[in-house]
């Protein structure tokens, strides 16, 4: 084990001791239920052991988490894809949810510590740069349990904290060494839009916190000779039909209150879909995206990242969990 493996080996242990008592009144996240998890759900609906939908290499992150956009697995020769496990369940409820089959409708299989550990470790094997682990707010405590096993076990390689930006600062501290890359969402800024959309009127509020603690631990995306991310902070925003002066809300927010040089992501990959509601029930047109780029744009982030515009109705992008492929990477 390396000085840095067994460092980070500390910190697992040390999340884990400060926060398992969570498990028998959960305040993992800003929705406080405070339940037993061993006997009762929140509004995650999660238990103490996580649901597993998908652990794959994934080549439609952005291209320093998923490498050189290989078009599908085992193509790009060499290290290349985002090491990613889908977990089930979420502590927001966002109507127009693309990954609504599992974080609505709880698809997937129970994965204790040992199942988590062998997903992890065989990504690693099978040239993953990175482990990224989606929707793992409500989820903190067996993924930590899975990865005290794993990195005994000699996992070496990022890791990456892929949420919905409505984490607890609280949570976020305590993971601080464990955590390389933070990947969150900025949805929104207006408490009428997040309430009406995601369920959660204090979004802004509480994702503003955890954003700045991320960026205390992580305030410049950090990446290597062969364009991989190692360390950083990457923010995700998703231009939704109709709510541009929102999406410029969030782009000022994020250049007033944290360092031009983290990673900012602006995404154009919006669909409707489950609940969607009806002045939602189109795509994002050109008009609407270019804006929203621009300003990014004059803004003067040092790493930015650009989706095409629109999205056409067969992306890859828009996955089947349903599947055992839930992904159609383009050659």
């Amino acid at each position: 084990m390396t000085p840095e493996t067994e460092a980070k080996a500390g910190r697992i242990e040390n999340a884990l001791a400060a926060l398992s008592e969570q498990e028998t009144a959960c305040f993992l996240c800003p929705r406080n239920c405070g339940v037993d998890r061993r006997t009762k759900r929140g509004i995650c609906r999660a238990g103490t052991t996580a649901v597993v939908s998908h652990a794959l290499l994934h080549y439609g992150e952005e291209p320093v988490l998923s490498g050189d956009g290989a078009a599908a697995e085992g193509e790009s020769g060499g290290r290349s894809g985002s090491g990613t496990i889908f977990f089930a369940g979420c502590n927001l409820a966002c109507r127009f949810c693309q990954n609504y089959q599992i974080s609505w409708f709880d698809e997937g299989r129970p994965a204790g510590g040992d199942d988590l550990a062998d997903m992890m470790l065989g990504l690693r094997d099978r040239g993953a740069l990175n482990i990224n682990f989606v929707s793992p707010t409500h989820l903190v405590l067996p993924i930590l349990r899975g990865l005290r096993k794993a990195v005994l076990k000699g996992l070496d390689i990022p890791l990456v904290y892929n949420s919905n930006g409505y984490d607890s600062a609280a949570t976020l501290k305590e993971l601080e060494g464990v955590i390389d890359i933070y990947l969150p969402d900025a949805k929104y800024v207006s408490p009428d839009l997040s309430s009406r959309y995601s369920g959660a009127a204090d979004y802004f509020e509480r994702a503003a916190a955890a954003l700045i603690e991320m960026h205390r631990q992580q305030p410049r995306l950090e990446i290597d000779e062969n364009g991989a991310a190692l360390k950083g902070l990457i923010i995700r925003h998703l231009v939704l039909p109709g709510c541009r002066e929102d999406s410029l809300k969030v782009l000022q927010w994020i250049r007033d209150n944290l360092s031009p040089s983290i990673g900012l992501s602006i995404m154009s990959q919006y669909r409707p879909c489950h609940r969607t509601p009806t002045e939602l029930n189109r795509t994002v047109t050109p008009e609407e995206y270019g804006r929203v780029v621009d300003f990014a744009l004059s803004l003067d982030f040092e790493n930015l990242f650009i989706q095409p515009e629109p999205f056409g109705p067969d992306e890859h992008l828009v996955p089947d969990f349903r599947l055992p492929k839930p992904f159609r990477w383009k050659g």
